[in-house]
């Protein structure tokens, strides 16, 4: 995206109301960028970082971006609102960018159509480790493609699945270039790279590279700071659209100019459907979502003061992961949290969806930083790709550290779903909170865990087993007999 850096003396004003005045009018005027009239982003000094960036979320502003360390957010306006926007007591704007929504991005980014040619030639060159499904389609009838990457193709694997996604958002066009540079790196270094090879023998590596076709067209032929899908022409931003929590906790809009309107219903886009539905299928352990940017780790839950039950490993998992990754153009790595820690509430998102329904372990990626925002020159590509393929080679690495895996012996056709508790033990043999997980389809369970003693107890259809387990820095792989 071209943008032109405008002259800000007149800018540098101290914002004076607070969003909580705004009246109705003022709310959908701060929206009205979405009809694809020219628009700024202006770069806001915050006062009080979050306490302000949480007022402009609920101001109904399209919150671009943050720097955490410098303490600034980028809001997307239409040039109509930048009076209410420099009349705003959160802080100083010190720079402000026009935008030309109809300028497209950098050619040499992926489109829907070049990724599907680019997917379906990477299951062309490796037969034996790339598959190609369409998950579902969109409101306009496009295919949302899922790749799965093993070397065992079977319909019934028993590997553990690790899950990546790109471009929930559609103006986020370096997220599906992570995806691809993934798909890439898993096939070609397959014969040459032992690490990759292991990887690639011993998971099910599936992704989703573009999540919002439609709205990626849109960014492409009309609007390039369009977010959400098309639904009816407004659009419902698809991560505020997964049923837990949805519109619980002021975490997205139900006003359907919004940038973050939740839909009229839980799960009612087809993008959502389509992910739900993989997700349910497949039942990964762990995940990432990449979106851009901030150059932050987000993990469950959004909402204001919840936490997962497993709060440490989780957090443990996330902060190794935001280490892996350097900042751009400043000292330190990525910064970990959950969104309300970091940023603002969020409901409706896909990971909080994805830990609480499956048990998965999923993580935000907001890639790149605030120097190059959504939509950088193609040359920024590499180094971005570059720099997050630690994160998400330890994602599957983690998959094999420490953690619970096991094979229950016995299940059939007749039996419930069954259950495995896993309680931790203390140092002197005492049981601490036990945490209760389902077993999935293939007759498998796959628990992460911190480094300890476990009672391990798994009960199907009237049968049970139990047995203590010592988990190291490896995974312990066990088989209980029912």
């Amino acid at each position: 995206m071209r943008i032109r850096v405008n002259s800000i003396t007149s800018l540098l004003l101290s914002l004076t109301i607070s969003a909580a005045t705004f009246s109705a009018t003022g709310l959908a005027h701060a929206g009205s960028h979405l009809t694809g009239e020219s628009s700024k982003i202006v770069t806001i000094k915050m006062r009080d970082f979050k306490a302000g960036l949480r007022a402009l979320i609920q101001g109904g502003y399209d919150v671009a971006g943050v720097n955490v360390t410098e303490g600034t957010v980028d809001v997307v306006i239409a040039n109509s609102s930048l009076k209410e926007v420099v009349s705003l007591k959160v802080g100083s704007v010190v720079k402000a960018r026009d935008i030309d929504p109809g300028i497209a991005p950098d050619t040499q980014y992926t489109s829907f159509d070049e990724l599907t040619a680019k997917i379906n030639d990477f299951a062309t060159r490796y037969p034996s480790l790339v598959t190609v499904e369409s998950i579902g389609k969109s409101h306009e009838n496009r295919d949302i493609w899922a790749v799965k990457i093993t070397s065992d193709v079977l319909p019934n694997e028993r590997k553990p699945a690790i899950f990546f996604n790109a471009m929930h958002h559609a103006r986020e066009v370096m997220t599906t270039e992570v995806a691809l540079d993934m798909i890439e790196r898993l096939t070609l270094g397959y014969e040459s790279d032992e690490m990759v090879k292991h990887w690639v023998d011993t998971n099910q590596i599936w992704i989703v590279p573009m999540v919002n076709p439609d709205g990626n067209n849109k960014v492409w032929t009309s609007n390039n700071m369009w977010r959400k899908n098309v639904r009816e022409g407004y659009g419902v931003d698809i991560n505020r659209n997964y049923p837990y929590a949805w519109g619980t906790c002021n975490g997205s809009s139900g006003s359907t100019w919004s940038d973050t309107y939740r839909g009229p219903s839980a799960g009612s886009e087809p993008e959502t459907r389509a992910m739900m539905g993989l997700v349910s299928r497949i039942e990964p352990v762990l995940s990432i979502s990449y979106h851009s940017y901030s150059e932050l780790v987000i993990y469950p839950y959004g909402c204001d003061g919840a936490h997962t039950p497993e709060r440490q490993v989780v957090e443990s998992v996330g902060q190794t992961l935001a280490s892996k990754m350097p900042k751009d153009g400043s000292s330190g790595t990525y910064d970990p949290g959950t969104s309300w820690e970091l940023l603002y509430a969020v409901d409706g998102g896909d990971i909080d969806w994805y830990y609480h329904e499956h048990h998965v372990l999923p993580y935000v990626i907001e890639v790149n930083s605030s120097n190059q925002g959504f939509q950088p020159a193609y040359s920024w590509r590499k180094p971005t790709v570059e720099k997050l393929r630690a994160a998400w080679g330890y994602m599957l690495d983690r998959a094999e550290q420490s953690g619970i895996r096991g094979v229950v012996k016995g299940l059939n056709s007749a039996d419930a779903a069954g259950t495995v508790t896993i309680t931790p033990m203390g140092r002197n043999g005492e049981n601490l909170e036990p945490r209760i997980y389902n077993i999935k389809k293939d007759g498998t369970f796959h628990v992460v865990v911190e480094p300890g003693m476990y009672n391990v107890s798994v009960d199907s259809g009237g049968r049970s087993a139990s047995l203590d387990v010592t988990v190291g820095a490896r995974r312990s792989d066990l088989e209980v007999a029912l």
